[in-house]
């Protein structure tokens, strides 16, 4: 997958909750070397702003193939709108931010301008172009960049007190676009991704993560919740890609850093490799709950199977 030709570095488009891009080194040091020095294949069922796969993707040149999939279907329509018609959507955006920039001095029509917007985007009957660039007024411009949506599927933050956000980040967009040109872009349950596997294939999985307290819950990505329930089928997914020799890399919270006695991920990932790794968190309704904690990353030792399906 040649992108080489790209001078700009492509970086994600929107804030997301749970972003990777600090622990993209010991992601890094993860990636055997085997698979590092041949071609192989990539894939991201939890895309989410896709800091790890904008990196990986400009990184390692020897990707032949990048699948990248997730559940939330405004998201995937963004991504995909960027791929095909990044054009228009600058267009749009540049519209909304000179006129959102103009009403910096008058709080109520600035609200009122927000929650318009905001409106059409929960009705969504837009065109797709429309509903990609509201997907990307409100992140920009929400309250802490947060995205959460109710039990209807409705987006439901409230304004942010940003005076003047970046709404249109034109360089990145058009540099984003052209690293999704060869990229296959899915909308679906993660287990959907194994058809796409093949030989030397890497998974990065980087699910809604398990909350740490009654309060810390940011996976209200769609009205569906990923539960315990979803999260042990998780744990067997990653089962299955180790039995048929694929390299796999899980993100997730540590619950036994906010309570010794939880072994929940310690038990379902017991017989595979876990390594607790400093990260911080900058997305919180409570700043002083924003700060360093520990996360989980998780692997498989599928180095010797790969090797043999290779060869």
């Amino acid at each position: 997958m040649d992108i080489t030709r790209i001078n700009k570095t492509a970086k994600p488009f929107i804030k997301w909750a749970g972003g990777k891009s600090q622990l993209l080194t010991e992601i890094d040091n993860e990636i055997p070397n085997f698979i590092k020095q041949n071609q192989f294949t990539y894939i991201e069922p939890f895309v989410g702003a896709g800091a790890v796969f904008f990196w990986i993707i400009q990184k390692y040149p020897n990707i032949n193939k990048a699948i990248i999939n997730d559940i939330n279907s405004d998201l995937i329509n963004t991504y995909r709108i960027i791929k095909e018609n990044v054009e228009k959507l600058i267009q749009l955006l540049k519209i909304w931010e000179k006129e959102y920039h103009s009403l910096q001095n008058n709080i109520h029509e600035k609200k009122e301008y927000y929650y318009s917007k905001r409106k059409l985007f929960n009705k969504r009957q837009s065109d797709n172009i429309t509903q990609a660039a509201l997907f990307i007024f409100l992140n920009r411009t929400c309250y802490n960049g947060l995205y959460r949506v109710n039990s209807k599927n409705e987006f439901n933050v409230p304004i942010g007190s940003y005076k003047k956000p970046m709404i249109c980040d034109e360089e990145n967009l058009l540099t984003v676009s052209e690293v999704l040109q060869n990229v296959t872009i899915l909308c679906g349950d993660f287990e959907k991704t194994l058809e796409y596997s093949e030989n030397n294939t890497l998974f990065y999985l980087d699910p809604p993560y398990k909350p740490i307290s009654d309060t810390s819950s940011f996976n209200s990505y769609t009205n569906k919740d990923f539960d315990d329930v979803e999260q042990i089928r998780l744990a067997k997914f990653c089962e299955k890609i180790d039995s048929l020799g694929y390299k796999w890399i899980l993100s997730n919270s540590d619950v036994k850093g906010k309570n010794p006695n939880d072994n929940f991920f310690d038990e379902l990932y017991g017989k595979f490799i876990i390594k607790r790794v400093l990260a911080k968190r900058n997305i919180n309704a409570n700043p002083n709950k924003r700060g360093e904690l520990t996360e989980l990353l998780i692997t498989n030792s599928a180095y010797e199977k790969i090797v043999s399906i290779a060869q």
